[in-house]
């Protein structure tokens, strides 16, 4: 019985998704759709990459790892969110709270690294391309990957456990979908002034910091290609560079807003919206932007339809 108590107490309450919302059944419904759709397409850029020996590159490598982060972020949200929704049970525990901060701190954080080699492969691809063999080298490649992976777990970790030992005076309600700090910080009736300003330093280092470098690198990009004699060649690289500048733009947008303007400037509303847009739609978006527009994965698809005996 004293477990039970304790267990009870130290419990979280998440509000869920928009819960004044009239149409909730609806509106969860699509988004485990949306979820789904997303899910199965990344697994599928992630089983053509690995598949076809075209695509063993350090672009589709960093593509491929994008993907992983994609389809585990949005598995770190969803299931819970729709579990609680449709069971009634909308308690989450204070361990359970802060795995699932970590691991979606791990992801994002990781997530804004990848997409910053993308962009650097790219600037190398196209203003040196000479040196891109020695400085791109898949074995260089996987270790910035893993550095990537590093430097997300140890920052979300910090992350994690340093909130997650506020006091809770009060109600114990989270007014989102899933455990985020923004959100946790809310709860707490301790000065946190301190750690806010932690948290918009932190937001600069991997949030504004890797956009600034690029957009430094597609300008170098843009300036090259233009000066290029090839049509062709200069066709291929905005194409390749449209759809990542695509991606950038639809993850960088709402999280600078989320973590830079922080928790007093905006609404629990506004943030779960942009949380749905950020988390949950853009994964979706992802593999469609990648695989619509770029001739090799299309390639790998249609043999990959052909072993599997279907026609285009």
């Amino acid at each position: 019985m004293v477990g039970g108590n304790e267990s009870s107490v130290t419990d979280f309450i998440l509000v869920g998704l928009f819960p004044e919302f009239q149409h909730s059944t609806v509106l969860n419904s699509v988004i485990i759709f949306i979820y789904t759709l997303a899910f199965l397409g990344n697994i599928l850029l992630i089983v053509l990459i690995w598949g076809d020996s075209r695509l063993h590159t350090p672009m589709y490598i960093l593509l491929s790892q994008l993907s992983i982060i994609d389809l585990t972020l949005t598995s770190t949200i969803v299931p819970k969110m729709a579990s609680n929704f449709f069971t009634g049970e909308r308690t989450i525990s204070w361990i359970g709270c802060g795995m699932q901060s970590f691991f979606f701190l791990m992801l994002g954080m990781s997530e804004c690294l990848i997409l910053t080699l993308m962009a650097y492969d790219r600037y190398v691809a196209a203003c040196n391309p000479l040196r891109y063999p020695i400085i791109m080298s898949p074995r260089i490649c996987m270790h910035m990957v893993f550095g990537c992976w590093i430097g997300g777990s140890i920052s979300s970790f910090i992350h994690t456990v340093y909130p997650m030992h506020f006091p809770i005076c009060g109600s114990r309600e989270i007014h989102h979908f899933f455990c985020e700090v923004p959100v946790l910080i809310k709860l707490s009736c301790e000065d946190t002034s301190v750690y806010q300003l932690v948290v918009v330093v932190t937001s600069i280092v991997l949030l504004v910091v890797p956009f600034s470098l690029i957009t430094v690198s597609y300008t170098l990009i843009f300036l090259t290609v233009f000066r290029m004699n090839s049509v062709k060649g200069r066709k291929k690289t905005l194409a390749t560079c449209s759809s990542h500048l695509t991606v950038v733009s639809l993850f960088f947008g709402p999280n600078i807003f989320i973590y830079m303007t922080f928790t007093s400037s905006h609404s629990a509303e506004h943030d779960q919206a942009l949380s749905v847009f950020s988390n949950i739609l853009t994964p979706l978006l992802n593999p469609l932007i990648y695989s619509l527009r770029n001739k090799e994965v299309v390639a790998a698809l249609r043999k990959l339809m052909g072993k599997c005996g279907v026609s285009w």
